[in-house]
């Protein structure tokens, strides 16, 4: 995708783009092409494409489960994306959340965005945090929103860490990036980045689970009653 595309462009354009690529792509990364999150090349994280938003795992995740969906396109605020990425990006998480229920045995999902550098927000990409949820798995006083602060303060790090270390390339996308991170003060700093073929292995895992939530999705809607356009009006009123 162009820089030009990257920053700007009508929705015209974004969904001329999008029309590239595969809503259901495979898993396999030999012929992918580099995408990114903020300046990071992302590749062997990503588990889940549409035509206008990717899915990953993480690098230090919160809890097992927690992933990211970010725009394909680079912008920091969520203002700035047309309405069929907002529709897209938010389609996604909810599909997305539902799959992460089911296969890691939650019941509850903790969903967010930080909006922006005051926001919290360290990586210039918006971005959504999905994290199943199960009773006490963060302990008694749920800690899980503290821990999420911290965490967005480590994940620029953890990046530019996996760039040095792994894919010098990362390091390209860096020039003219401001990037927000503080220095954490809990024990987020504690957790270690997970291995590419730790991350990668998970990806491929979820993609196929992408696969099957996909495709109970398409039973339901084939076995759900059809209403009329007047049902629906009064169902829409109530």
């Amino acid at each position: 995708m162009s820089n030009s595309m990257d920053q700007s462009g009508t929705e015209a354009d974004i969904q001329k783009e999008a029309g590239k690529s595969d809503t259901l792509p495979s898993h396999s990364t030999m012929h992918r092409p580099i995408q990114y999150f903020g300046p990071f090349p992302i590749v062997h994280q990503i588990f889940w494409s549409t035509p206008l938003s990717h899915t990953l795992v993480n690098l230090r995740p919160l809890l097992p489960g927690h992933s990211l969906v970010i725009s394909r396109r680079r912008v920091p605020r969520l203002h700035q994306l047309t309405p069929a990425e907002v529709a897209d990006l938010f389609q996604t998480v909810q599909r997305v959340g539902r799959m992460l229920e089911r296969v890691f045995g939650a019941s509850s999902l903790n969903i967010g965005i930080q909006d922006g550098q005051w926001a919290g927000q360290s990586v210039p990409h918006v971005h959504a945090h999905i994290i199943p949820r199960k009773k006490d798995d963060a302990g008694t006083d749920d800690r899980i929103y503290k821990m999420l602060e911290e965490w967005e303060g480590e994940l620029g790090w953890g990046f530019i860490s996996r760039a040095i270390g792994d894919d010098a390339r990362g390091l390209q996308g860096l020039k003219g990036e401001t990037l927000h991170m503080p220095v954490s003060e809990g024990g987020d700093s504690q957790r270690k980045d997970r291995t590419m073929q730790d991350m990668q292995s998970e990806a491929a895992w979820l993609h196929g689970e992408m696969l099957n939530e996909m495709n109970l999705e398409r039973e339901g809607l084939d076995q759900a009653p059809e209403k009329s356009a007047s049902e629906e009006i009064g169902h829409a009123e109530k």
